[in-house]
């Protein structure tokens, strides 16, 4: 018995220093994996740090490639396309008016009746009607009795009548109603009211239209539908918002979308126009299409994420800015980077997290919903983890990390898109630095409105935070207090019907 109880002992001895082992190792591998993952913060917290003096750097790099892209066609990555928007409203339009907001699979027809007291908007009405699929994307081998690109106008003209006819009002003139036609396709003006279709984007592939000039064709579909309305303005939604927010307040000299997907536009002299000479206009200015997700400078912070990003998009070595700074792009570089934790360092464990793997699953808003968790546990990063991307029982200090992840992505993000505008500040002299327009300027420095619209901006508090931050970092405290960062929310729509009070064809 004794020597029984002996190896007994012994056995018992040998095993709890098994287990022992057993849970110093596993220790010891978490903690490994855990430096591994903090290693991999740190090296993405480095390749994405925006000083104050880099933010300059993107500064002075965008105020240069605007007045490249201005010089010449293919002077820069930036267009700075025409728009030939030359007068923006001002507050003393009068007169009922109609916007049609063409962007996605849904358009909007919209109404919009102006007062006798400036910038009033005394009524608007709007309507949003799905175009059906087929119409998106068919072609001409569809049983169609018309080609499939007349088919769509059409079907959009026989809406917009349906809409007049049901509002029972015009405008505030003799002739035909007037239209602001938002466009948010590639098109390439010819005058303010035409434009020719470079191609579709966003789900649309439609044959017979790509070379041929959108306005036209639906002014000929509602002259077949029966409806004398012209389209007076040929539009995208940056110069829409441009237009509403220059509506309100006459300090307004730019406009910025900060959404999905992300563009600027801004109000240049005419003479500063070098790609077109001789370029005459009624007010001496007019309005520029930047076209900025194109933007692109090695001052830019780039990571090992965004250069796979990039190579493994449709569009490689293209929107270089906009795949750094837009809501399409921020969830993804966030999903590789804790992809890569995941792979490398065990971030969620052991157990297989697929959903994770796949590209695109974790979309921005789940991003915003996780960083600004407040909560003491951050319950809304576990619930989001479990519910978008199936990885359950997360511990908080993983959470934590999780959230210091998106912290990193759209703090850069929004500090960027702050260094884009004050570029264009720059650009036009308006940073206090006079930049390409001319001298310092003298005494108090002139006042500048600049329209942001976009759910990344309007809907992300964290991300706006910090936009408006670096754009007084940037400028300075004393020139912050002249800029004025304004929400202008369906510009897009009310702003093109605005457009069509102010230029008449």
């Amino acid at each position: 018995m004794g020597r029984a109880a002996a190896a007994a002992a012994v056995g018992g001895a040998v095993a709890a220093c098994a287990v022992a082992t057993w849970l110093v190792g596993r220790r010891v591998r978490r903690r490994r994996r855990w430096g591994r993952a903090a290693a991999a913060l740190r090296e993405l917290e480095g390749g994405a740090a925006t000083s104050t003096a880099r933010l300059r750097q993107v500064v002075d790099a965008m105020a240069v490639e605007m007045h490249a892209g201005l010089a010449s066609d293919g002077g820069s990555k930036l267009k700075m396309l025409l728009t030939f928007v030359d007068s923006l409203p001002d507050g003393s339009e009068k007169g009922t008016f109609y916007g049609l907001d063409l962007g996605g699979t849904n358009f909007r027809v919209l109404r919009v009746e102006l007062g006798e007291t400036k910038s009033a908007i005394v009524d608007s009405r709007v309507e949003t009607q799905p175009i059906p699929r087929v119409l998106l994307s068919g072609s001409n081998e569809v049983d169609f009795p018309l080609p499939i690109f007349l088919e769509l106008f059409e079907f959009i003209a026989r809406a917009v009548k349906a809409f007049v006819e049901k509002e029972g009002k015009g405008d505030s003139g003799d002739g035909p109603r007037r239209l602001g036609f938002t466009f948010s396709f590639p098109v390439h003006q010819k005058s303010v009211s035409s434009g020719i279709l470079i191609k579709w984007s966003k789900g649309f592939a439609v044959e017979g239209t790509v070379g041929g000039d959108v306005a036209r064709f639906l002014e000929e579909a509602m002259l077949k539908v029966g409806l004398d309305m012209k389209v007076s303005a040929l539009v995208n939604d940056t110069v829409g918002t441009l237009a509403l927010s220059h509506y309100h307040d006459e300090d307004t000299v730019a406009a910025v979308i900060i959404g999905t997907g992300t563009n600027a536009c801004y109000v240049e002299r005419t003479d500063a126009i070098i790609k077109c000479q001789g370029l005459l206009t009624s007010s001496g200015g007019m309005v520029v299409n930047i076209e900025w997700g194109n933007f692109w400078s090695s001052h830019l912070p780039r990571t090992p994420y965004d250069v796979e990003l990039d190579e493994e998009s449709p569009n490689k070595n293209d929107q270089g800015f906009e795949k750094m700074i837009s809501g399409m792009y921020l969830g993804e570089i966030v999903r590789r980077v804790l992809w890569r934790m995941s792979q490398e360092a065990g971030l969620f464990g052991d157990a297989p997290v697929p959903l994770l793997a796949t590209p695109f699953s974790l979309r921005t808003p789940m991003v915003a919903e996780m960083h600004e968790d407040g909560s003491p546990d951050l319950r809304e990063v576990a619930r989001v983890l479990e519910e978008g991307l199936q990885i359950r029982g997360v511990p908080l200090k993983t959470r934590r990390l999780v959230v210091r992840v998106c912290d990193v992505v759209s703090r850069r993000a929004a500090r960027l898109a702050a260094a884009g505008i004050v570029g264009i500040l720059k650009k036009i002299g308006r940073d206090g630095s006079g930049g390409f327009a001319g001298g310092r300027m003298k005494g108090k420095p002139r006042r500048s409105v600049v329209a942001i619209e976009g759910g990344l901006y309007v809907g992300y508090g964290m991300f706006r935070e910090y936009l408006d931050e670096a754009v007084s970092e940037i400028l300075g405290e004393e020139m912050a207090q002249s800029v004025v960062l304004r929400v202008t929310e369906d510009g897009s729509g009310v702003g093109a019907a605005l457009l069509a009070s102010t230029l008449v064809r």
